[in-house]
């Protein structure tokens, strides 16, 4: 009796130890990179992230706390959440770009 639950506690043992892992890869796999998201992740994200982001995209540091507030401002927008961040980056850039020529 006492060998078969040491086996049986030693199987939920490790059964619960499996679950815990496959827990955490599931949840390590649905974070994805900003530059590559939707405007639905961006909402979500921290300001360094998004600097971070931004930084990548447009390879400067320029305007960088202009566009993540442009960025910010279109994913408020309706039905943007489907936009990707890259397309949202390049087009407040263009903008700011037009203004400054302006």
């Amino acid at each position: 009796m006492v060998k078969f639950l040491k086996k049986y506690l030693k199987f939920l043992i490790g059964v619960g130890v499996l679950l815990v892992v496959v827990l955490v890869f599931v949840q390590t796999q649905g974070a994805t990179s900003l530059e590559s998201g939707l405007l639905k992740d961006w909402r979500g994200a921290a300001v360094e992230r998004k600097t971070d982001a931004i930084k990548i995209l447009t390879a400067s540091d320029a305007d960088a706390d202009l566009l993540v507030k442009c960025v910010d401002k279109m994913a408020t927008l309706p039905d943007s959440s489907d936009m990707p961040v890259r397309d949202a980056v390049q087009l407040c850039l263009m903008g700011i770009r037009l203004k400054s020529n302006i």
